[in-house]
């Protein structure tokens, strides 16, 4: 009996040691995450505004969301039009780069870095850089295409360009796909290759039939990604176009923002949070139930 205590003591000791050593995650998780996650849930049921008392209205905020607010399906059709472009621009140039950066060839290890640096860079500085590159009159974009005899393009002044001037603002951090990319190529055996050219598979060959399989849970985990934070873009636009022009680039991220902290209706802000995690995590699951389709897995 006296044993049997003692060992309850024992992982007793272990497990409060354990949860010592992991309290500040902990502490940091339920008062950033779980917490706030829970009161926004509560508030999107609220009329609750910066200075006032929480006033429960049940699902008007909800109602509001989808039949008096104007600008709900705008910032939605502007966030998916984004995704929809975004995602598989970058998920292809972050793969072919990839393939590129993966060849033996003196000095790659420089190439590498200069690829991968500029998705480390603070997002707000990068959106300077390309608020310079993009300007109207002084912008180097436009500068090349008047050297080359073309006409000036309003790429953020105009409601036709400042969506696709984003997206190709998007392709500067494909760096960070790129790196995961590398990794993944690097982790196929070169036996399958082998076996392949043994075969008879050319290159071609070998790279819809070995590369591309054996990268599909790569490319599951970047698409997951790329489609989280695709669906997040705020900075971009709130520092580039406030947006502008006519609304062409009012994300839904902006539209939750501006209500949040221009309007202060933060019940109304909260119930939009609400619907954005729901949308993340079908979109989420999703992806993840279609990956039986097309994900292969290696098998020892």
């Amino acid at each position: 009996m006296a044993v049997a205590e003692g060992r309850r003591g024992y992982h007793w000791r272990k497990a409060l040691t354990g949860y010592a050593f992991i309290s500040p995650w902990l502490i940091g998780f339920l008062a950033f995450n779980l917490i706030p996650l829970i009161a926004v849930f509560y508030l999107s049921f609220t009329n609750y505004s910066v200075g006032s008392d929480y006033r429960w209205v049940g699902l008007s905020n909800y109602e509001r969301v989808f039949t008096r607010d104007r600008l709900f399906p705008i910032s939605i059709y502007n966030t998916i039009y984004y995704t929809f472009l975004a995602v598989p621009l970058s998920i292809t140039f972050g793969f072919f780069l990839a393939l590129l950066l993966n060849t033996k060839v003196r000095g790659m290890a420089y190439f590498r870095t200069i690829f991968y640096v500029p998705s480390i860079m603070p997002i707000v500085a990068t959106t300077m850089i390309f608020l310079w590159l993009m300007h109207p009159q002084l912008g180097v974009l436009n500068y090349f295409i008047r050297a080359v005899g073309g006409s000036p393009v309003a790429w953020l002044t105009s409601p036709v360009w400042s969506k696709p001037s984003l997206i190709l603002m998007s392709l500067w951090g494909i760096g960070g796909g790129m790196i995961i990319y590398l990794a993944g190529l690097q982790n196929i055996p070169d036996q399958l290759y082998e076996a392949a050219t043994i075969d008879g598979a050319g290159a071609v060959r070998q790279f819809w039939h070995v590369t591309i399989p054996m990268m599909t849970p790569t490319i599951l985990f970047n698409l997951i990604m790329g489609l989280i934070n695709s669906f997040q873009v705020f900075t971009q636009a709130f520092i580039m176009t406030g947006g502008g022009p006519l609304n062409s680039t009012m994300f839904y991220m902006l539209h939750l923002y501006n209500n949040a902290f221009s309007f202060f209706r933060m019940g109304y802000a909260s119930a939009l949070a609400v619907l954005f995690f729901v949308t993340i995590l079908v979109a989420t699951i999703l992806l993840m139930r279609s990956a039986k389709f097309w994900v292969h897995y290696e098998v020892d």
